[in-house]
């Protein structure tokens, strides 16, 4: 898989998922923000377009555009608990900097 995610983040979003009751996935993405340029995206998906990649993890459907998969190419997605904060976490080695603010990235 191009974009590969821990059994942390596929635990994680399993729950999500099921909590919420209804899509077919989550949809990693990039969009144009922030001080450094980029930030990653992660969001509920309910229908699946013509041009979506669609990639399977044990029990999750992850959805990526063409346009964000130039950016998200070989990423691993994590889920990670760090005294009392947690959330996903892109690691991606097409990153080459990252704002002060970690909200955003450059490849």
């Amino acid at each position: 898989m191009p974009i590969s995610l821990t059994d942390r983040a596929v635990a994680q979003l399993a729950r999500y998922l099921a909590k919420r009751g209804q899509g077919v996935g989550v949809r990693l993405g990039v969009k144009t923000t922030g001080c450094s340029g980029m930030a990653y995206t992660l969001e509920y998906v309910d229908s699946v377009e013509d041009e979506d990649m669609v990639l399977e993890a044990p029990g999750v459907k992850v959805i990526v555009d063409p346009k964000s998969f130039v950016y998200l190419d070989g990423t691993e997605l994590d889920f990670a608990r760090e005294g009392l904060n947690e959330g996903f976490k892109f690691n991606n080695p097409k990153e080459r900097d990252r704002c002060g603010c970690g909200e955003s990235f450059r490849v």
